[in-house]
């Protein structure tokens, strides 16, 4: 492979001693003055930070400690001496670095600071997610071990890593991807790699994507203007609003037609296919990661814009917990759901009963029809999502409306990733169908054996029946599977939620979170998180993935 990655989920970018930094403060170096360039996070100083050398580490932290100690003792106004860059990196550090020196040091020089008068920053949100109170995702959560590992690699840990490491396999797997998909060489130039994940989170209302790659773009010498809207940006990246929108909200309607528009000798500008499949790979993968981060609940970064302020916490003010406050009543119900999910997976497990074809057919039918409603519609989306999206109006509709006639099905013997999506990849965009394929795979076969409060549980059947139900919103039918099986093991809260995390993941709430699997483990509703972010990104990638392959011919 073309990977750089050594065991686990060690990246070196470029050929680099260190890793490549990605700065979270979501403002570029470019603006930076002499004497305050000398203490901001740049590439190399975090790279120091990050250094697996100890001695290194503890040098570079002194330094950067020595450094902001100096600032603090200038003769000026307290506002003046340190930026507010450099506040917020402190801020990130006190709050997310895995590496315990580091983490302290941040806060006392946080604490420092104001008592010298600066106004610092807070984090207004005191874990990485919503939906999972902060307590229990340190009960749970992941090993030390790997958080360390990702911010020795990576320069920080997200809340979406926080969240994801709860299944340490997948994470690893995961970074593998999205290093290969961003830093390793590729058709496409790094700072138009995150534009085009931007302007794919923007169709989700994303901010925390949006935000993240905005400042991946400038880190990686993007135009800081394209960052106010599309006019700004390049024809040739313009061009890609049509697939975008579809590739977000109703792939099955992706042609060859739109293929040809792309990259047809006649085409101004001309996409190679190589480009094109590194961009449409970009998009989906952005798109279901954007499930990812609703369907979880994921707080701002406390550097980003909405996850810090500087104004004081307010007498009296008691942050509440998104989880259910209402008692024994509920926790016995839970239960219940739990023991007759349990009975339903055995049964199934032990069927013998088999269909004819049609009556499979029928049964794929009636799930796909079935009226699923979702959550109240959102608000407007930030202004700023308005000038990166192109039509936002164009929005997620049920593959089969009722009265209308509905899109062709695509039959999954017919096209398929294992017979037909992973070799195109490979072909065009060489090791990145393998990259994909192992996300896929270690996700299907993801278990720990255990279902609530039961251990040596044999989940497959309700692993498929997540997979297939995400596939069949989306018009993709397995002849071999009988689909009466997810009305058995699918609870209507659970399909909700589903739904609508993966068809308008922007309408996620908290309520229809929490209302299903009730008696469940948060890890357990993240490992369902897992499935449908994968489901769904498969089922784009083999619409549009079939439309190459039809133009090609």
């Amino acid at each position: 492979m073309a990977s750089s990655s050594g065991p686990g989920f060690t990246f070196q970018a470029n050929g680099e001693d260190n890793p490549r930094q990605v700065s979270g403060s979501g403002s570029s170096r470019r603006h930076l003055s002499d004497s305050e360039s000398e203490i901001c996070p740049t590439a190399k100083s975090l790279a120091r930070l990050c250094s697996r050398d100890k001695e290194e580490r503890a040098t570079a932290l002194e330094d950067l400690s020595q450094k902001v100690l100096v600032r603090l003792g200038l003769d000026r106004p307290a506002s003046g001496r340190l930026s507010k860059q450099t506040l917020l990196h402190l801020l990130r550090l006190s709050r997310s670095c895995p590496l315990q020196e580091v983490q302290l040091r941040a806060t006392e020089l946080l604490r420092t600071a104001e008592e010298e008068g600066i106004e610092v920053p807070r984090a207004l949100a005191s874990g990485p997610s919503a939906f999972i109170p902060a307590k229990e995702m340190m009960t749970e959560g992941p090993k030390q071990e790997i958080l360390i590992e990702s911010f020795l690699s990576l320069g920080r840990v997200d809340h979406l890593t926080m969240v994801m490491a709860l299944h340490p396999s997948y994470l690893s797997c995961f970074l593998r991807t999205q290093h290969a998909l961003f830093e390793l060489d590729g058709p496409l130039p790094r700072d138009w790699r995150h534009y085009i994940s931007i302007m794919a989170a923007a169709r989700h209302h994303c901010s925390y994507k949006v935000q993240q790659h905005s400042t991946a773009f400038l880190e990686a010498g993007g135009e800081e203007s394209w960052l106010s809207g599309l006019e700004h940006a390049p024809t040739k990246l313009r061009g890609l609003q049509t697939l975008n929108k579809l590739l977000a909200h109703r792939p099955w309607l992706i042609t060859q037609q739109h293929i040809q528009d792309l990259v047809c000798a006649g085409a101004e500008p001309r996409w190679s296919l190589a480009e094109l499949i590194h961009a449409v790979i970009l998009m989906a993968h952005t798109h279901s990661l954007c499930s990812f981060v609703w369907g979880c609940g994921l707080n701002p970064e406390p550097d980003h814009i909405g996850g810090y302020t500087f104004h004081p916490p307010s007498p009296g003010h008691i942050p509440r917990s998104p989880a259910h406050e209402d008692g024994r009543q509920e926790l016995l119900d839970g239960a219940v759901e739990v023991e007759v999910l349990m009975k339903r997976m055995v049964e199934l497990q032990q069927q013998e009963e088999e269909y004819t074809q049609e009556e499979m057919v029928t049964r794929f039918e009636r799930q796909r029809s079935e009226s699923i409603p979702t959550a109240v519609v959102r608000g407007a989306p930030p202004e700023l999502m308005l000038y990166l999206v192109e039509e936002p109006e164009f929005r997620y509709e049920d593959f089969a409306p009722r009265g209308e006639q509905s899109p062709p099905i695509m039959r999954a013997q017919d096209y398929s990733w294992e017979d037909h999506g992973f070799s195109l990849v490979q072909r065009l965009l060489p090791d990145m169908g393998q990259f994909l394929d192992e996300e896929f795979q270690v996700v299907s076969n993801l278990t720990y054996h255990r279902m609530a409060m039961h251990e040596g549980v044999d989940t497959y059947t309700l692993r498929k029946a997540l997979w297939n139900y995400i596939h069949c919103l989306y018009g993709i039918r397995y002849d071999d599977y009988d689909y009466g099986s997810v009305n058995v093991l699918l609870e209507r809260a659970l399909k909700v939620f589903v739904k609508t995390m993966a068809c308008h993941p922007e309408q996620t709430t908290a309520h229809i979170y929490h209302a299903f699997w009730r008696h469940f483990r948060h890890s357990e509703k993240v490992h369902a998180n897992l499935i449908v972010m994968e489901a769904r990104l498969q089922a784009a990638l083999l619409y549009t993935l079939r439309a190459i392959t039809y133009y090609m011919r």
